[in-house]
């Protein structure tokens, strides 16, 4: 079964209306947003705070795997991620050490040192979406 992404499209009188990709916009509107579909370990990623965030990229630089396998354990502080709905806290705990067990593994021939480099990248990405979204709240 064929899943259909959407798309947040623009027309000219009705703003932020929502479209089905190969499906028709009214207006003949331009797709402005599109969202990445991520695997299980992607999303498996947890939303810290913007300084442990920093502390684990730093990590994963120097010891492949070290800041992944500490921001597992985020997730049973607290730190959210977008798979703890589907599959629990558990599940999401084991993806994040078997995620920085692969980097360690896999550091040897550099693949694992590159995964996890870009690992951290995406935990700074997260956090600083994520509170910097916080601050218009309280704004």
């Amino acid at each position: 079964m064929a899943q259909k992404e959407q798309f947040r499209v623009m027309t000219g009188d009705h703003l932020g209306a929502k479209a089905i990709a190969g499906a028709p916009a009214a207006g003949g509107g331009v797709v402005v947003e599109v969202r990445e579909k991520k695997g299980p370990l992607r999303a498996a990623i947890p939303t810290m705070p913007f300084p442990l965030a920093v502390i684990c990229l730093f990590l994963n630089t120097f010891i492949p795997g070290l800041g992944t396998f500490i921001s597992a354990f985020t997730v049973l502080c607290g730190a959210r991620s977008e798979l703890i709905s589907e599959r629990g806290v558990c599940c999401v705990f084991w993806l994040n050490v078997a995620a920085a067990l692969i980097q360690i593994l896999t550091a040897v021939i550099m693949v694992g040192w590159i995964m996890s480099i870009f690992w951290g990248m995406d935990m700074v990405i997260l956090a600083s979406q994520y509170f910097s979204s916080c601050v218009y709240l309280f704004v």
